[in-house]
């Protein structure tokens, strides 16, 4: 189909078995990595592989998947955002009319922590979770004064403090889908969304896989768009056919771009972070 894919990353490449039947194409016995995935006693659900795929052909790999089981077979998968503490009071301050001055100034005080535990939590507890630093700690405790008053903005901190951490709003799982055995409503309620052609799940990740369902993820990577489209680019200039599974990893000239830390446009080698530890 023309779709480039991975050769593998995360724990499975250090599967032997998915090296051999062809799932990933990094040998784990030549480069001895370790298959960890059963080494962690606290991961208990069943072991699934990431698949890259090229961005630009990732819709054709979920159209294949669909057209070979069925569209009542296949879906995607939802995401549930929650209000958390800033928009929790910024929502309730719309609503209630509150100047959006005012709504402003309550949520700057907010210190990065919810409101649950900025009430929930005595003094010396609230500094402890605060590292003792004096400025939140005075924000929180201007957050609860201001909380104990009888106008709007006691209004607005209290009616955020009940909607904090419910849903506010339904996305799509960026790569997830589901493929049932049958039709996927005999076995978990789906729903539909503007954004997909798709049914979609209305259980959310976690409580999908708990349901007994696979979640398959289809990623899509633009460094294998940017890959595909090189080998097409030499082809047509040089006449020249390239494989990258057959590219030596031992070639000096790709180091010698490693040790100047120029690595834009490699995966997972693009931030700075991973660039200045190739320089030096």
């Amino acid at each position: 189909m023309g779709v480039s894919v991975g050769p593998g990353r995360g724990s499975a490449a250090g599967s032997a078995v998915a090296y051999c039947i062809g799932i990933t194409n990094v040998d784990p016995i030549a480069y001895d990595l370790l298959f960890e995935r059963f080494l962690n006693p606290d991961r208990v659900s069943l072991p699934d592989i990431d698949i890259d795929f090229d961005d630009e052909g990732r819709g054709k790999i979920i159209d294949w998947v669909v057209n070979k089981y069925g569209k009542n077979q296949v879906a995607q998968i939802i995401t549930y955002g929650s209000m958390a503490a800033k928009s929790a009071i910024r929502d309730t301050a719309r609503v209630l009319n509150l100047p959006l001055a005012d709504a402003d100034r309550i949520a700057k005080l907010i210190p990065d922590i919810s409101l649950a535990k900025i009430f929930g939590l005595d003094d010396k507890a609230l500094k402890e979770k605060l590292n003792g630093d004096g400025e939140r700690v005075a924000q929180a405790e201007e957050l609860k004064k201001l909380s104990e008053g009888r106008d709007e903005i006691a209004l607005t901190i209290n009616e955020a403090r009940v909607l904090e951490g419910s849903i506010r709003n339904t996305g799509i799982h960026a790569c997830g889908v589901i493929i049932t055995p049958d039709d996927i409503t005999n076995h978990i309620p789906v729903t539909t969304a503007k954004d997909s052609d798709l049914a979609v799940t209305q259980f959310d990740n976690s409580v999908v896989e708990s349901a007994g369902m696979l979640k398959m993820d289809f990623l899509g990577l633009k460094t294998l768009s940017i890959i595909k489209d090189a080998i097409k680019l030499v082809k047509m200039r040089h006449n020249i056919d390239i494989d990258p599974d057959e590219i030596p990893l031992d070639d000096p000239k790709t180091y010698e771009l490693y040790q100047k830390g120029q690595t834009n446009g490699t995966f997972q080698f693009e931030s700075p972070g991973c660039r200045s530890t190739c320089a030096r």
